[in-house]
């Protein structure tokens, strides 16, 4: 007989694919040693009662409450961790003046481990706190603080995936906040992967390291060769801007006669561990190349509002076949919260749908075919960041990783308004949501532990 570690007792929401939304009503999932599922088992299953009937009652066996569901753990994109001491500030600038201005000063600072410790301990907790069990982070370009955001994820159970940035031109980057020189760069970074990798065995439910350079502004063509090197050597993932807002897209067009899509592949920094956050400009071509190559964009639509000049056309881009995940982009992305991002990306489509120019007519306004439904933005947060990753994650099916957040929408000061015991359970998936709060969450896990519970 088959003995599980633990037994889950509960409806959940999960996607079967990118437009549709599994409902999977009092199911059992099985979890084995290794934090995975091992079996999902629906009501109607031969072993359903056989299996309630051997777990029920054991310290194994979990069972939701009434109005409490489980949806898989959210999985960020797109984090700066060490952007969360200054989220919700200085928003109103222009891109380059808000790097310039606040957040490469604050980035220079995290040379001080204790400095860095406070803040990634914040982050780390606070993400976990909102449902997010998968982070991409962007560190800083100080080798031992990045190693330190790796260790404080595995010590607080999340999956993270960390980059130690690269920023070797002096050019585009201040004095006080570069790398030493580019080999300086490059030997940091090889030694950073070689550190998380030899943490990693120790590390249920994962860390990995991630090549990082910054974008393409921050680097020299030294470096990003040198990178994509290094990422072919030691496998790794791979993150950078892409696209971005109307300066950062020129810049490259200006210094390469192409687009970053062209010009990072040219580097070796395309292909199926590949996320690229932002991509805003991407065109046609561009969107061949990445689903040719299996590079994913990380969506970052509140951030997008504020820094890219423009709405993405994640439609389109994903109707071409291009991996599409969610990303909170902490610190130009005010929230945490992928709750708030998967909302904000379905208003952002219906605007670029609909257009926002009023003084022109409704049939030139807009950009047809461009909404999105919250099922799929849904599917981003979830099913589509682990497919952008390459990795078991953001499903509730078998032979995925345990992550999941177990959603309280009966909490006093977070109420949902669900008022029928027999109310349609995809109006209640709807109500999460669109309405779910930190409050609402009451317990997170990781590959099979629990990392966060809400008294």
């Amino acid at each position: 007989m088959i003995s599980y570690t633990k037994v889950f007792q509960a409806t959940a929401f999960s996607s079967s694919s990118p437009k549709e939304v599994e409902i999977l009503k009092e199911y059992l999932f099985c979890i084995n040693a290794d934090g995975l599922i091992e079996k999902v088992v629906g009501p109607e299953a031969d072993d359903y009662k056989y299996l309630l009937e051997l777990y029920q009652g054991t310290e194994n066996f979990h069972r939701l409450a009434d109005g409490q569901y489980l949806l898989p753990g959210f999985i960020d994109l797109h984090v700066h961790a060490p952007q969360w001491a200054q989220s919700g500030t200085a928003l109103d600038l222009p891109l380059y003046d808000w790097l310039n201005t606040y957040t490469f000063p604050l980035e220079s600072k995290f040379s001080d481990i204790q400095f860095a410790k406070d803040i990634y301990e914040g982050v780390v907790t606070t993400l976990l706190a909102n449902g997010t069990t998968t982070a991409l982070y962007f560190a800083t370009i100080h080798k031992e603080a990045s190693l330190l955001l790796a260790k404080i994820c595995a010590e607080k159970g999340q999956r993270g995936l960390v980059g130690k940035v690269v920023m070797d031109d002096p050019e585009q980057t201040p004095e006080n906040y570069r790398d030493a020189d580019t080999q300086t760069a490059l030997a940091d970074t090889e030694e950073f992967i070689l550190a998380v990798k030899e943490l990693a065995k120790s590390v249920k439910q994962g860390v990995y390291p991630v090549i990082t350079p910054r974008f393409i502004p921050s680097c020299t063509d030294e470096a990003l060769k040198g990178l994509g090197e290094l990422a072919a050597k030691y496998d790794t993932h791979i993150q950078s801007h892409c696209s971005e807002s109307d300066w950062a897209h020129t810049y490259v067009q200006d210094r390469f006669n192409k687009n970053d899509a062209f010009a990072l592949h040219d580097f070796g920094l395309l292909g199926d561990k590949s996320v690229m956050a932002h991509c805003n400009f991407l065109n046609d071509d561009d969107a061949e190349l990445f689903a040719n190559t299996g590079t994913a964009v990380s969506h970052c639509p509140i951030s997008n509002a504020y820094f890219a000049n423009s709405v993405i056309p994640i439609a389109h881009l994903h109707a071409k076949g291009v991996e599409i995940g969610l990303g909170s982009d902490i610190s130009g992305g005010f929230s945490p919260s992928l709750f708030d991002n998967t909302r904000q990306a379905v208003i952002s489509s219906r605007m670029l749908d609909d257009g926002v120019n009023p003084s022109l007519p409704a049939e030139k306004r807009g950009v047809p075919n461009s909404r999105i439904t919250i099922n799929e933005a849904f599917y981003f947060a979830t099913a589509g960041g682990g497919e952008s990753l390459s990795l078991p994650i953001g499903r509730l099916a078998e032979n995925y990783a345990w992550d999941v957040q177990i959603i309280d929408t009966t909490i006093a000061s977070a109420k949902l308004p669900i008022y029928s015991t027999n109310e349609d359970l995809f109006d209640v998936f709807q109500k999460i949501m669109y309405l779910a709060r930190p409050e609402n969450i009451r317990e997170v896990w990781v590959q099979g532990e629990k990392v966060h519970s809400r008294m």
